[in-house]
């Protein structure tokens, strides 16, 4: 594909550009539409984005909803049509201020003013629509050969609440139509996986008006949520990690040691208690380092592995809370670990080897980023060197390829974030591990080394799932809501077939539920194929237990499997033996 720099030359885009460039151009295509539809319109900012791109416009007072996109998208493909010649050109900024107030472009006159007054502004014109960026783009408009729009949603300009919500338009590009009725494919099947309506078909979890943006987590949820719960101690016990819990609020003064107070309060919930400022956690860490520095430490002590599952609060703007993928509470799944610097590369290694454990557990693929030194940080050049330089000789050791995400480091430290891959191709960031000289040395953290002297110990913050909530909403996505067995809500349903074998259903029911298995018994009085399609498609349970006369003659079960959707006849001591060890080995 060829395209055209904002020095006018044109060359052959690189591959993992293309799309990029593509969808670029298509922001500035969806702008052009907009503009011969409403011509009062004036554009702010039209990135491209993962999958696809947005523009945010100011429409007035012109409220478009998405039934308004067809007509959008048709003038977008008659602007394709006609291959108009996308050409750029550079302005002088006097020029370029000159000639967006010409256009009424008081969003673009404005960002003008927060660039670098020696930066080099470039245009790009297609027919009669200029756009100011810094390209490329593609040559000709008929280049875009596969797009929808998709979504109308409000956006605050420059992402503050404080300034005027815009109309954000978004849309999908793609190389060709293959790969755009791919992608709509995943969607389609994304929609029937959406984990908030899996959740309240199952019971797992609800939300109220009450309480926008805090989960509620429903029997059944609690049952899988106590599942990975279960499964995270088991790990860390393993892993020789032990567990701590701190207090959910704590008062100023913490906070403004830790660094959180000055980085981070926007995000946090406060306040007094005795004409003191409290502040509800955020993050366990500041709660982990009264922990350790509750007594003295020697280096024989070290590493000191401290897990904690804490309930956490961060401030989350109202438009963006999305299901159990975005709430205001959660649990983290937290651990600090204390150590010297030598111990540095064996401990990464540790919580390395962990996090693929878990994530190989569930069928996840991953991969990896190393995020460095962010713009809002805190502690000296020194330090960050050191501790980055910590990360990436711990992946080196591990021969783990990674990618460099600059400048997305927490504000205390450098971080490797964990990207899984669902099995819809989707990615979530979930386990990090960030590695922190700054909250040791503010809290004034020691430790005897083995000469006598006293040293400061490194510490590093690690989540495996990240958030349990969020966790669930993925693994619920996942699986369709299908999940092992060691994990499942309910792992057994015990469906009478009628009145008559209710007696003996009952006898199974009780002796499984005795040895722990969470079983349900539906003594409705509907029709066996009824109980059947419930617990196959809303309760999607892993065994049913089908009993009728048959089976009360012989003392039997007739066993109903979901991954093969087959039934078998065997003993009722048969099946136990068989599930048990599936739960325990959690396969």
């Amino acid at each position: 594909m060829k395209v055209i720099y904002n020095d006018g030359h044109v060359a052959e885009c690189p591959q993992d550009e293309e799309l990029y460039i593509l969808r670029h151009s298509a922001a500035h295509i969806l702008a052009q539409a907009v503009k011969n539809l409403y011509p009062q319109a004036h554009f702010a900012y039209g990135p491209a984005t993962e999958n696809g791109f947005y523009y945010d416009v100011d429409l007035g007072d012109v409220k478009l909803s998405e039934e308004d996109l067809p007509a959008i998208e048709k003038e977008m493909q008659a602007i394709v049509k006609k291959n108009l010649p996308i050409k750029p050109f550079a302005l002088s900024r006097d020029e370029a201020i000159k000639l967006m107030e010409e256009r009424g472009e008081n969003y673009k006159v404005e960002h003008i003013g927060d660039l670098d007054a020696d930066v080099t502004l470039t245009f790009y014109q297609q027919g009669d629509y200029i756009d100011m960026c810094v390209g490329p783009h593609l040559c000709y408009t008929k280049a875009l050969k596969a797009f929808k729009l998709t979504a109308i949603s409000g956006a605050y300009w420059k992402n503050d609440k404080n300034n005027k919500m815009l109309t954000r338009i978004r849309g999908i590009a793609f190389r060709n139509g293959e790969e755009l009725a791919e992608y709509q494919k995943m969607i389609e099947e994304a929609e029937k996986r959406d984990h908030r309506k899996i959740g309240k078909e199952m019971g797992l979890f609800m939300f109220s008006e009450e309480g926008p943006g805090f989960p509620f987590f429903l029997p059944k949820g609690m049952l899988l949520k106590n599942a990975l719960i279960d499964y995270w101690r088991d790990i860390h016990y393993a892993a020789d990690y032990v567990e701590v819990s701190t207090p959910m609020m704590m008062n100023r003064r913490l906070w403004e040691t830790s660094g959180h107070w000055d980085h981070y309060k926007d995000n946090m919930y406060g306040t007094k208690i005795d004409e003191e400022d409290f502040c509800v956690k955020p993050m366990n860490c500041p709660g982990g380092v009264l922990v350790y520095k509750n007594e003295p430490h020697s280096y024989r002590d070290l590493p000191l592995r401290c897990g904690e599952l804490g309930l956490v609060h961060r401030h989350e703007l109202k438009g963006a809370l999305h299901g159990l993928f975005r709430v205001r509470c959660f649990t983290q799944d937290d651990a600090h670990v204390f150590m010297t610097r030598e111990q540095i590369p064996d401990e990464i290694a540790g919580v390395v080897h962990l996090i693929n454990e878990v994530y190989s557990k569930f069928g996840f693929e991953y991969f990896v980023e190393l995020s460095t030194r962010p713009e809002n940080s805190m502690g000296s050049d020194e330090d960050w060197e050191d501790a980055t330089n910590g990360l990436k000789a711990a992946l080196d050791k591990l021969n783990m390829p990674y990618i460099i995400n600059e400048g997305d480091g927490a504000f205390y430290g450098p971080k490797i974030d964990f990207h899984l891959r669902d099995c819809l191709g989707r990615t979530w960031q979930c386990g990090t591990i960030q590695l922190d000289f700054q909250l040791p040395q503010n809290f004034q953290l020691e430790y005897v080394a083995e000469d006598g002297s006293k040293k400061q110990p490194i510490m590093i913050h690690r989540v495996v799932y990240g958030s349990i909530e969020r966790f669930i909403g993925i693994l619920t996505e996942h699986f369709a809501g299908k999940f092992p067995t060691w994990m499942a809500p309910l792992q057994v349903k015990v469906l009478p077939v009628s009145d008559k074998t209710m007696e003996y259903s009952t006898e199974v029911y009780k002796k499984l539920k005795a040895l722990g298995i969470r079983v349900e018994l539906d003594d409705r009085n509907e029709k066996i194929g009824y109980k059947i399609r419930h617990a196959r498609q809303i309760d999607r349970v892993p065994y049913m237990l089908i009993l009728g006369g048959k089976e009360v003659e012989e003392g039997s079960v007739s066993v109903r499997d979901r991954a093969t959707d087959q039934t078998v006849s065997c003993t009722l001591d048969e099946f136990i033996q068989k599930l048990t060890a599936e739960i325990k080995e959690r396969v």
